[in-house]
């Protein structure tokens, strides 16, 4: 049902994304994507941190079987991890003023509860529609809330990659929290914005509606977004919810 991917992308040195998709005491799901802060100190130090914190509390975790109780959970594990990264930062010289994006699913058996920060995406695909679940933490999109600018603007505007929310940069930080419907054949894409910005929402459409398996779509989408430049990161996880028997190879 789920497959993880990063690469360093083409033009930076090192990979400041982190993520993965992690099973708790009642072999439930929790995915996860972080995007480190580019042009910060430790950015890669951050995503990890984050995701390991998140790793650790949801191996301890009973069974949710609703969509407050998954909240509540997402809600709090992210804001301890925030106090991790942050604590960090101010303790240590060469990582002071990291911070990290993050955006992170629980799948219930008929709900996802979704929680992030920052611009790190998750898409849903259901019935054929393919929406975006959360609203990007940036200057540009305040800017297009406001109306200010346009959409296709923003897609152009040269601080397009300034975030105005992260984890680890304040002391006290709280994710938005959104719940959706989750059922057999709905598809979700987590991702960091080195593919997002490469991809628009027509041609995620296309990738994730095809009959490929997941570790293939995967590939295709990373291998596409380093052809455009890839001058990011690129981190995704690609979820199905698969109406087969488990095991079922296209699952």
């Amino acid at each position: 049902m789920h497959y993880f991917l990063t690469n360093r992308g083409k033009v930076r040195p090192h990979n400041e994304d982190n993520g993965g998709v992690f099973q708790n005491k009642s072999h439930q799901y929790l995915s996860v994507v972080a995007d480190g802060m580019g042009g910060h100190k430790a950015g890669d130090v951050a995503s990890r941190l984050v995701v390991e914190h998140l790793q650790e509390e949801w191996r301890r975790s009973e069974k949710f079987h609703d969509k407050l109780s998954a909240g509540n959970w997402l809600k709090s594990a992210i804001e301890t991890a925030n106090t991790t990264v942050y604590q960090k930062a101010q303790e240590n010289e060469t990582c002071y003023g990291m911070g990290t994006t993050v955006v992170a699913v629980i799948y219930g058996e008929d709900f996802i509860s979704v929680a992030h920060i920052g611009d790190s995406r998750c898409y849903l695909l259901t019935s054929g529609v393919l929406s975006q679940v959360t609203e990007d933490h940036s200057l540009v999109n305040e800017l297009v809330r406001s109306g200010q600018i346009s959409k296709e603007d923003a897609e152009v505007h040269p601080r397009k990659n300034v975030i105005t929310k992260a984890l680890g940069t304040e002391k006290y930080i709280q994710p938005d929290i959104i719940t959706k419907p989750w059922q057999p054949e709905n598809k979700l894409l987590l991702c960091s914005d080195g593919l997002s910005n490469k991809i628009d929402n027509s041609e995620l459409l296309s990738f994730l509606t095809d009959d490929k398996p997941l570790e293939d779509k995967a590939k295709t989408l990373v291998e596409v977004a380093n052809e455009r430049g890839g001058e990011d990161n690129i981190t995704l996880v690609l979820s199905d919810y698969c109406a087969e028997k488990a095991g079922d190879s296209s699952c």
